[in-house]
């Protein structure tokens, strides 16, 4: 099986390529004078949300304690009061939101180019750590081999469903489920009292702690059901929708909850 972390390697390379190529673009338009020139579109806002796209990908992956501050610098709050220096985000920046000026000076209480030349910055900086953990002994190899298995036995749920296989398809990816949870409780440092804990103990254990919300907990209580359903021998069998829903459900937590 090939495993990902050349392609890892690879897409991060590309990726810091594209961001400096973006970062000259905003350091070229941050002598301009006229504040009008500076929001004429260049590289950087053509760019900016297929490069934040992958690179949020590729930081979940390799780096996930940065990837919720990597995303502060691009997402606005919704329930913010006013706009300032703290508050302004990227996403404003590309949304052409601006901050009025003063209407008795003139003046203007803050230089939104500025602003999202720092924020860029650091997140370039995120993503160039990353690079740096590949070159370290700190990149914990077991957790890139474990994305690579996990979807080897994703699409071996896939094409025991497709062939009418649902039960063993639904069991593949409940399993999945379950080791994907007791992964997040590890990140977590979270611990269970129980010798073989199962998905409801590990989905009530996230959730004590602050890691899901009642949503997501509900969703995987869900999962959870359908696992049973497959691997139970009950009343009914499970519908190849129960089954296909088991499966992409247990993918999207794989890719969401880390």
């Amino acid at each position: 099986m090939k495993s990902n972390f050349s392609q890892y390697q690879k897409d991060l390379s590309k990726l810091i390529e594209l961001s400096e190529s973006m970062s000259k673009d905003l350091f070229s338009r941050s002598s301009e004078t006229n504040e009008t020139n500076k929001r004429i579109p260049g590289v950087f806002e053509r760019n900016y949300q297929r490069w934040y796209t992958e690179a949020s990908a590729l930081i979940r992956q390799v780096v996930p304690e940065r990837l919720s501050e990597f995303e502060s610098f691009y997402l606005a709050d919704a329930k913010r009061k006013s706009i300032n220096a703290t508050s302004y985000k990227i996403q404003d920046w590309l949304m052409g939101m601006g901050v009025s000026p003063n209407r008795f000076t003139g003046e203007t209480r803050l230089d939104c180019f500025a602003a999202v030349v720092m924020r860029f910055h650091v997140q370039l900086e995120i993503l160039k750590a990353t690079e740096a953990r590949f070159e370290s002994t700190l990149l914990d190899i077991r957790q890139l081999v474990q994305v690579d298995l996990y979807d080897s036995e994703l699409e071996t749920s896939r094409g025991l469903h497709k062939n009418g296989f649902l039960r063993g398809a639904g069991v593949i990816a409940g399993v999945l489920l379950e080791k994907h949870l007791s992964q997040v409780c590890s990140n977590h440092s979270i611990k269970s009292r129980k010798k073989y804990p199962a998905i409801s103990e590990f989905n009530d254990l996230l959730k004590k702690n602050n890691v899901i919300d009642v949503p997501d907990w509900r969703y995987i209580q869900r999962l959870g059901d359908l696992r049973n359903l497959c691997g139970h021998n009950k009343d009914r069998d499970p519908t190849p929708d129960e089954a296909a829903e088991l499966i992409d459900g247990v993918e999207k937590i794989m890719k969401t909850l880390y």
